[in-house]
């Protein structure tokens, strides 16, 4: 299964403008609110260096793929709706929100750096918003979402605990259906010091103080600084990384990277997602304003911070927030192939901590059964099967008779 990003924030911040460049889809773009009625589903990419210029070697890419070097890993991104305060109470679209969002492996926060949208989530006079208020009203209704969850089922979660459920178990099955582990529960427990108190003495500070920190690390988020291209946005951009400097801001102009990713596809610029450049092609069959607008894209955006922030943004999500490696598992470890003959095909994301049995299981669950070890092919060395796995290990599986 792909990993899942969802896009949340208040409406006219650029969500729509940030998903359609990163997809390339074209889903209505406006300035009024709740444009996005329902949850959208399209396909971005993470991007990382491929390994096959290293093995001196062509690949065929099967479940990715691979272009100038750089490996493409598919990826669903969400364009959630647009969230009002009481939210959680069910409000709005609340209850439709929050029943996609969790289903998100991380979240990316966008807000309007331009200050551009006032508390409800209308458009305002740039400068008169505050998205540091944006982000905080947001993420309250995330954390009275949790806190809801909890205060909901204090009486099961204490009879769980007198029949004899750890109380570990009893208040991660109330947070199962949104991707709460136990991991999550018992490092919440120590790290709000509420370890050492029991469930039925929490009181509502208490069970917040809970909440938030389990939302925090169950689902976790970056900032997105969106429209940045505005100007005095970079102050606000600033005032965001001051704020809130436990969590990763990244600056976006979602409309330039649309319009490049637009240029490129029409063959007008030579681009890369992501990229801190890209090359005119065709100035012929650009007009005065086109030629305009890729010139502040160069000078304001790329020149004040190297990229548009659109496929960055991404690539932290899934490579520093979610800590993925990037793995390479081949059949035929002399020619790095498939059972079909592919050259390097595959490319499999792994959180950080993953083994060489955890690699098995996630290509096929009977691979565990008769698994001896893993050999990695860059230095030709025998891996035990619990053997953490890193970035860019190329590995073959074998088992009892037989290379996988």
């Amino acid at each position: 299964m792909p990993i899942k990003l969802g896009l949340i924030g208040k409406t006219n911040t650029g969500k729509t403008t940030f998903f359609n460049s990163a997809t390339l889809s074209s889903e209505e773009i406006s300035s009024y609110p709740f444009t996005t009625k329902a949850p959208v589903s399209g396909i971005a990419h993470a991007i990382t260096l491929c390994v096959h210029p290293e093995f001196k070697i062509q690949d065929n890419p099967n479940n990715s793929k691979c272009l100038d070097g750089w490996r493409y890993i598919p990826i669903e991104l969400i364009d959630l709706p647009g969230l009002i305060k009481d939210a959680w109470k069910g409000k709005g679209l609340g209850n439709q929100f929050l029943s996609i969002a969790a289903q998100s492996d991380a979240l990316l926060h966008v807000v309007d750096a331009s200050g551009g949208v006032d508390p409800t989530g209308k458009i305002t006079e740039v400068g008169t918003g505050d998205p540091i208020s944006d982000f905080a009203d947001i993420e309250e209704e995330l954390i009275m979402w949790y806190h809801k969850i909890l205060e909901g089922n204090r009486e099961k979660v204490s009879k769980l605990i007198r029949t004899g459920t750890d109380v570990f178990d009893a208040i991660t099955d109330l947070y199962r259906g949104i991707g709460v582990n136990k991991n999550h529960v018992k490092e919440t427990f120590v790290s709000t010091g509420l370890s050492e108190k029991d469930f039925d003495d929490f009181d509502m500070v208490d069970s917040k103080k809970f909440a938030s920190y389990l939302r925090k690390i169950s689902k976790p988020t970056l900032i997105v600084a969106n429209k940045v291209d505005v100007d005095g946005a970079d102050k606000n951009f600033a005032r965001l990384r001051e704020r809130y400097n436990d969590s990763i801001v990244i600056p976006v102009s979602g409309d330039s990277e649309f319009s490049l990713r637009r240029a490129e596809q029409k063959g007008l610029i030579k681009y890369s997602p992501g990229s801190e450049q890209f090359e005119i092609i065709k100035s012929e069959d650009l007009n005065e304003k086109q030629i305009n607008a890729l010139n502040f894209i160069k000078k304001g955006i790329m020149g004040e911070y190297m990229r548009t922030g659109v496929q960055f943004a991404i690539n932290v999500a899934v490579f520093k927030l979610l800590k993925m490696n990037s793995i390479y598992p081949v059949a035929d470890e002399m020619n790095l192939t498939d059972k079909k003959g592919r050259i390097l095909p595959d490319l499999i994301l792994l959180k950080d901590g993953a083994t060489i049995n955890d690699l098995a299981k996630e290509i096929h669950t009977d691979l565990t059964k008769g698994l001896l070890y893993g050999k990695d092919l860059r230095y030709n060395l025998r891996l035990p099967i619990d053997y953490q796995l890193r970035d860019r290990d190329v590995v073959s599986l074998v088992s009892a008779g037989k290379n996988t």
